[in-house]
């Protein structure tokens, strides 16, 4: 709870510090509290902590997601230092937003009440509606918002109609209380009560941008500046996967056959989907947009194959993808701010023109695709052996199969970086922070990949 209460507190202190013409302070007090943020989270190891009527609950899991959303919004703030000349919008609002979008997604994994959760949904995304469209000039910025803001309207709406639903059933919001309610009446419940978990699951779906439900995510990827599409594919995605397992998990795991075999279409469409739809992109960008398509998919892999692992592959697999998905986008504001274009034609000789950030690509892009020994091998493993455990032997063969046609789009990347002449002779310069920001989660993407045990068995 003391992080969650600084958390607050630091996001309006970076939005006062605007006032006050503070706005080379912002950086390092958001990094400072972002720290203590996290410090705060593992302070409270080992507890089980029930807040506001039992509406939040700190746990080792909220704990675990909590640290690692912070970590990696402590990465997207230290890398939008470097760039805050190409959004309209002040730094200090800027990264207010962020802070306050964390806060939300912080909210979204500690919920032990469908009151909560739909407070947190609207706390993150209201933030990040604002922050798609901060290049107030730009009409794809502009366009991103718009889509953004009215599909994930419609999804808030589902969402909500299925609590309703539920909380007319049950008669509670708390996942304890429909827990009991299921077990008390688990042979005779009405069909209003499975309604509303498949409204639930739909708008969840809407969040995660699974397939049939992900049309919004291309473009709003695309259009929303390149930072905040980084802070949409890795925190955004990390809270929904990880609140969509809570709820799943503890109230609606005693009825697993009636909503796993929809999710395991809606898995495997959005595997399926995303890889083969990012393989005829031409634009990075995009590309990358598809391919967070797909990663939902594995996501939804270990969810419908809840077991004792489930949670820990979820956890590796969320760390893998967060840490790739960074250094990814600062390759794409690299080249974009350089070529203004992200094509794959502009990442032509990077490793001529910046060898670090080529090999940090490289790396990340072996995580992606599921190469060890890169942290994503495990993490694929992880989840692969979770469904395993279920009998899901053919999904995994799926998943394997369209782990391979990732793996001819991220080749793709690596291809053009060393082995294409470049377009411009110009070196390609990375800042301090960047520098360290790359070589950081290289790093801790190999480590992972070495050593996934760091973080398999926390919860």
């Amino acid at each position: 709870m003391n992080a969650l209460v600084s958390l607050s507190v630091l996001g309006v202190i970076a939005l006062i510090s605007g006032l006050f013409s503070l706005r080379k302070m912002v950086i390092p007090i958001s990094v400072i509290g972002l720290i203590a943020v996290i410090g705060l989270s593992v302070a409270d190891w080992d507890s089980s902590l029930r807040w506001y009527n039992d509406m939040l609950f700190i746990n080792n899991y909220s704990i675990v997601f909590t640290s690692l959303m912070a970590f990696t919004t402590l990465l997207i703030v230290l890398l939008y230092s470097n760039q805050a000349d190409s959004l309209d919008v002040p730094i200090a609002e800027t990264v207010a937003l962020l802070i306050f979008a964390l806060t939300g997604a912080m909210v979204m994994v500690s919920f032990s009440n469908l009151t909560m959760l739909f407070l947190g949904i609207e706390i993150m995304s209201i933030s990040v509606y604002i922050l798609a469209g901060s290049r107030k000039r730009d009409f794809f910025s502009n366009e991103a918002a718009l889509k953004y803001f009215l599909m994930g309207a419609f999804a808030t709406g589902i969402i909500l109609f299925g609590i309703a639903l539920l909380y007319g059933v049950t008669g509670s919001f708390h996942l304890t209380g429909i827990k009991q309610y299921v077990i008390n009446n688990v042979n005779t419940l009405p069909s209003i009560f499975y309604a509303g978990v498949l409204l639930v699951m739909v708008g969840m779906a809407f969040k995660i941008s699974a397939v049939p439900f992900h049309f919004w995510a291309p473009d709003v990827y695309q259009g929303a500046p390149t930072v905040v599409t980084a802070f949409m594919a890795t925190v955004v995605k990390t809270a929904g996967i990880a609140a969509l397992y809570r709820l799943f998990s503890e109230a609606f795991g005693d009825i697993e056959g009636y909503w796993a075999k929809t999710l395991m279409i809606i898995s495997a469409l959005t595997m399926t989907v995303g890889n083969i739809s990012a393989v005829v992109q031409t634009s990075v960008k995009r590309t990358l947009a598809y391919s967070s398509i797909g990663h939902a998919g594995y996501f939804l892999l270990a969810i419908f194959s809840m077991g004792n692992n489930s949670a820990n592959a979820i956890l590796l697999y969320a760390a893998a993808y967060s840490l790739a998905s960074v250094v990814l986008f600062l390759g794409v504001i690299m080249v974009e701010g350089q070529t203004k274009d992200d094509s794959f034609e502009g990442f032509n000789g990077l490793a001529k023109r910046n060898p670090l950030l080529a090999f940090g690509i490289a790396v990340a892009l072996f995580s992606m695709a599921g190469i060890p020994p890169a942290a994503g091998f495990m993490a694929k493993f992880s989840v692969f052996s979770a469904a395993i455990s279920k009998n899901y032997v053919w999904m995994v063969i799926l998943a394997v199969v369209n782990s391979c046609i990732g793996i001819f789009y991220y080749f793709r990347i690596i291809k053009a970086m060393y082995m294409a002449d470049p377009t411009s002779e110009e070196k390609l310069s990375l800042s301090s922070i960047q520098n360290t920001v790359l070589v950081l989660t290289c790093i801790l993407t190999i480590l992972l990949g070495i050593a996934p045990g760091l973080i398999l068995n926390l919860i």
